[in-house]
């Protein structure tokens, strides 16, 4: 390598790190907006003024709207996929590696709302799917991809219908059971005095008990 090629190359990787830096102080200032107003009220002007950039800078980083917040959600999306995987971890048998995966979700969202809320409960625009730093469909990096290949292992075993029709059907009958037990809960509070709730626990694993009876039931091989 010549000096001047050297010299480029460091000069390369240190615009990479100002790169990088400038994008993680642009996602907290996001996600900081996000917690305080929601999505709706995130502008690329509004990030740039808070994070102390221009809005050049901004738009070279992410392009849009839809992408910032896309990508403001990525390392929450990898903190609950993360959860998952560990749960099932050691686990052979199909239908228990889906329990667990079931608690570890809602005892994510359960656990840090204001991140559960920003990825599951705002309306905002939807920026390509190649724009996310998790890789879509990525067993490893999203949670979704993750539940449906556990629906797809217990499909294996013979116990429901193998065909992918079937095998998506339950991964979003599963996930929304999941997301609605979490959602209530967040929105009403846990002394909500209309109703007499279980506590969370109990409430979860009789939830996984009817979801997975009902799925066996109905997609029987």
């Amino acid at each position: 390598m010549t000096p001047k090629t050297d010299t480029r190359s460091r000069l390369a990787d240190r615009k990479q790190r100002e790169a990088e830096q400038r994008r993680k102080e642009i996602i907290k200032v996001v996600r900081k907006l996000a917690k305080k107003g929601g999505s709706g009220d995130i502008t690329l002007r509004k990030v740039a003024e808070q994070a102390g950039f221009s809005t050049t800078v901004v738009y070279s980083l992410f392009k849009d709207k839809a992408t910032l917040i896309t990508q403001a959600m990525d390392d929450h999306l990898l903190d609950l996929a993360h959860a998952m995987r560990t749960a099932t971890a050691g686990l052979a048998d199909p239908l228990e590696r889906i329990r667990a995966c079931g608690q570890a979700y809602v005892r994510y969202g359960m656990r840090y709302p204001d991140q559960y809320v920003m990825v599951f409960m705002e309306r905002r625009p939807h920026a390509p799917v190649d724009r996310a730093r998790v890789e879509h469909g990525n067993i490893e990096q999203d949670p979704y991809a993750f539940a449906h290949h556990l629906f797809a292992g217990l499909a294996a075993s013979g116990a429901v219908r193998g065909d992918p029709a079937s095998v998506l059907l339950m991964t979003q009958i599963f996930w929304e059971a999941l997301h609605g037990l979490v959602s209530l809960r967040l929105v009403l509070g846990e002394d909500d005095p209309w109703l007499q709730r279980a506590d969370i626990e109990t409430h979860l694993q009789h939830s996984l008990d009817v979801v997975l009876a009902g799925i066996l039931h109905r997609y029987a091989a």
